[in-house]
């Protein structure tokens, strides 16, 4: 099964725990088919004095959503991603407004989101795909527009590139992400 995920961090050797973050899905949750350049990005939903570097991946992997789920959370807290609740953050992706309400963005050392399963729309306690918030986010946005710009997102019906127009459109101001390139 085709699924796109976001890796990203801001803390410690951001490009080494992105390297090894590639390693670890592939050797745990299957064959990495697409890279994206890096980004670098402020961070999102907070103030952080450190940037984010993201990446997309598109992987093919055998397992279903929830043990994908799973693994992914395994692979950030090897990465060491510290989180308080476990059972809470697992809902974070849900549409639960209560989980919502409580999140807390913080700076880390690995976040991996699933953006897209194939063109599944799933919505459970645990789970919601498409990514929620892909439309908001230019620091996910600009790495999806570098492979794949005419991917159609199954629930909103419009292509990544679209979709990044028009939040260009809605915040002008955005602090839109740059290819990073390693001095």
């Amino acid at each position: 099964m085709k699924t796109v995920l976001l890796t990203g961090g801001n803390l410690g050797d951001r490009v080494k725990n992105l390297d090894r973050a590639r390693e670890l899905i592939t050797e745990q949750v299957g064959q990495i088919k697409q890279v994206s350049p890096l980004m670098e990005s402020e961070a999102w939903g907070f103030k952080a004095k450190e940037r984010f570097l993201n990446q997309v991946l598109v992987v093919d992997t055998p397992l279903e959503t929830e043990e994908l789920l799973d693994r992914l959370l395994q692979i950030e807290q090897e990465l060491g991603r510290k989180r308080e609740k476990p059972e809470l953050q697992r809902q974070l992706s849900a549409k639960n407004s209560v989980s919502q309400e409580k999140r807390q963005y913080v700076s880390r050392t690995m976040d991996i989101d699933i953006l897209f399963y194939e063109e599944r729309i799933v919505e459970t306690p645990k789970l919601t795909l498409p990514h929620p918030r892909i439309q908001e986010r230019e620091f996910v946005l600009a790495p999806l527009c570098e492979i794949m710009p005419e991917y159609r997102h199954p629930k909103l019906n419009r292509t990544i590139r679209e979709l990044r127009e028009a939040l260009h459109r809605r915040i002008p101001q955005e602090p839109y992400s740059a290819i990073y390139t390693k001095q």
